[in-house]
């Protein structure tokens, strides 16, 4: 049975560990020969990939606050489809399709994570101006300097460190490549679950037919116990959010709802007995309730989150000082490439990159770019306030591009909302010093740091497609030319999923939580207006996040877990415990393995199908086509149903995962 269910990788025996003394490692793709890798074929389907899974990501990601990989299931897709088609040496175009639509995932992240905080301040703010050119060009800009800052740092981490960082989501990605025959077969159960995810979230988004959320507050008591004592139960029940969960794993899953357990079972109960009868309203001047008067969600919303914060601008701060050496070292490799020592021609097939002057020149010339905008566009014709702007751009972005990319390389989980939130404090303050305030400053500020998060949410995922071309043999030179061009389709969708989002359900509204961009603008709004900020909460965060680092506790998760809803976290729990469940069945670690990877693409399913079907819901809510009855959600009933629907799927995703093809 083990050798009929173990997975032979393809790859050499060297591929994933420290290479010896003299050793060499060998693609599969011999760096001697020439294989079909850009043509008419992988750019049309990478472009395509882009478009699709960047809709999906950003209603998830505006949904949850957790944007998924894209990189696992287009490659599965790539695999089937040319399986399908009996296309022949597809591997180098697998990897091209993949690595444009890979651009779906990172440009959604740097863009859902701040540049609906517009969106958010304008309804306190009408003054401020909110357009789709803000969105795209920050988006892409911030895209193309993520790609340009990386490269010189290409060899070091997938070659230099050869073996040394484990790269999850790239090895996953490279086996599904590898794979040829068998990757066919996987995209089999990927597409039934996709197919199970998104009609049972469409129907949640579209029919309303159960409740999305399940909650202690479905009976008296549990009403009673959330006003009185401030406590209270909430999951989501949606497929999407149950596959991440699965994907995440226990580990992750369990630190980031211990952060969230932590706030809502004993901060916020707390800070009700603490200073029940105090109106604390020094960064929020608008508050007028006692603290035991607020639900324990408002609470939560208006001081607790900011613990969160403090934690996870911490955490950015404490892998920049880890990652110091790395920087050095990379840019020292990537010095001598700019002499010119070696000649292009000497150079192996899979080891040319774009020229290193092409990258200096790139580089300046987009910051340039970028600093037109925010002169024309965002500062309004003030040259101080510009410059102070573009040099703060520049150099976190150059400097957080290690942070992402060694994330990446060691646990496949970008930080890049924290290392955000930390621009975000930082560029508020000094802009405030240089003078720019208020509304003009928020725009300002917001799109600065859309321009960082997506600067470095790109370095992070495209270590992870460089990584893949490393090991399977393809040309960097052309991953990286053509990353451009996912890029700029990325930019493009994705605004235009956050306009149709924002007119179908709105970010305030509660059912679209954009828990990443709300904690944007609640920490530049009291900034930038000279009320102050709840630096004493921020202060607990980053404390928190020092003795966390020093225990050994990943800080990040679970400052993270702190400031995302609870009914978003908890569900990552359930679908982390099944992963552990499928996973920890056998006394055949082959037989767990096989049921641990065909979870992954049941979890894959109900991600892209999920979010996909989200995103057809939220086009027929901007249509004025709203067939969901309020009324029976507010009926306990349709809770109660969404909890029995939901142990369904649970089982479902169990079932088949655990249901092997003996062949």
């Amino acid at each position: 049975m083990k050798e009929e269910l173990e997975k032979p990788s393809g790859l050499p025996d060297n591929a994933f560990r420290p290479l010896k003394a003299g050793e060499k490692y060998e693609p599969l793709m011999s760096p001697g020969k020439t294989y079909p890798e850009v043509n008419l074929w992988s750019v049309t389907w990478g472009v395509v990939m882009a478009v699709i899974f960047s809709a999906a990501a950003a209603y998830l990601g505006l949904k949850v606050g957790q944007v998924f990989e894209a990189a696992i299931p287009i490659a599965i897709i790539a695999v089937g489809i040319s399986s399908a088609t009996k296309r022949k040496g597809a591997l180098g175009e697998n990897v091209m399709i993949q690595s444009i639509g890979a651009c779906s995932g990172v440009i959604v992240a740097g863009a859902i994570f701040t540049l609906p905080a517009l969106y958010i301040l304008q309804e306190k703010y009408p003054e401020m101006t909110v357009n789709f050119m803000q969105m795209f060009i920050s988006s892409l800009l911030g895209g193309v300097l993520g790609i340009l800052f990386l490269i010189p740092f290409r060899k070091y981490f997938v070659k230099e460190k050869h073996g040394e960082y484990p790269f999850p989501e790239a090895t996953a990605s490279t086996q599904v490549l590898v794979s040829g025959e068998k990757g066919g077969d996987q995209a089999k159960p990927l597409l039934i679950a996709g197919a199970i995810g998104g009609l049972y979230d469409f129907i949640v988004g579209t029919f309303g037919w159960w409740n999305e959320n399940f909650t202690s507050r479905v009976c008296g008591w549990g009403e009673t116990v959330a006003e009185r004592f401030k406590l209270v139960f909430k999951i989501n029940t949606g497929a999407a959010v149950l596959g991440l969960g699965y994907i995440v794993g226990l580990k992750y899953a369990a630190i980031i709802c211990a952060g969230s357990l932590a706030v809502w079972w004993i901060i916020v109960p707390g800070m009700s007995l603490v200073w029940g009868d105090q109106v604390l309203n020094t960064w929020n001047p608008e508050i007028t309730a006692a603290v035991k008067g607020m639900s324990p969600e408002t609470i939560f919303s208006e001081y607790a989150k900011s613990i969160g914060i403090g934690g996870i601008a911490m955490a950015g701060i404490i892998g920049i000082v880890r990652s110091w050496g790395i920087i050095k070292s990379a840019v020292s490799l990537a010095a001598k490439e700019m002499g010119g020592k070696k000649a292009e021609e000497n150079v192996e097939r899979t080891q040319k990159d774009l020229p290193m002057k092409i990258i200096a020149f790139g580089s300046i010339f987009t910051l340039l770019l970028v600093l037109l905008f925010f002169y024309f566009d965002v500062m309004q014709g003030n040259i101080l306030h510009t410059v102070v702007a573009i040099l703060l751009v520049a150099g976190i972005s150059f400097l957080f591009t290690t942070v992402a990319a060694n994330a990446i390389a060691i646990v496949g989980t970008n930080p890049v909302s924290g290392m955000t939130l930390m621009t975000l404090i930082l560029a508020s303050v000094i802009m405030v010093a240089v003078g720019l305030n208020g509304a003009t400053g928020m725009v300002a500020a917001l799109v600065m740091g859309g321009v960082v998060c997506t600067a470095l949410s790109m370095a992070g995922g495209f270590i992870t497609d460089l990584k893949i071309g490393y090991w399977l043999g393809s040309t960097p030179k052309k991953q990286e030319t053509w990353k451009f061009l996912g890029t700029l389709v990325s930019a493009a969708t994705v605004g235009g999923v956050i306009m149709v989002l924002n007119d179908s359900y709105g970010f305030t509204s509660g059912q679209l939580a954009a828990p990443q961009a709300n904690a944007m603008a609640a920490v530049i709004d009291p900034l930038m207006n000279g009320v102050g900020a709840p630096w004493l909460l921020y202060g607990t965060g980053a404390l928190l996040a020092l003795v966390l680092t020093f225990l050994k506790v990943p800080a990040l998760a679970f400052a993270l877990g702190m400031f995302i809803p609870l009914e978003l976290n908890l569900p990552l729990l359930v679908g982390g415990a099944v992963n552990w469940f499928v996973t920890t069945r056998s006394k055949d670690a082959a037989v767990n393995s096989a049921r641990g990877e065909k979870g992954t693409l049941l979890a894959s399913g109900f991600i892209a199908g999920g979010a996909l079907m989200g995103v057809v819901s939220a086009i027929m809510r901007y249509c004025d086509i709203n067939l969901i009855d309020q009324e029976w959600l507010k009926n306990p009933m349709s809770e109660l149903l969404s909890l029995i629907v939901y142990l369904l799927l649970i089982t479902f995703l169990i079932q088949a995962s655990m249901k092997l093809n003996k062949k």
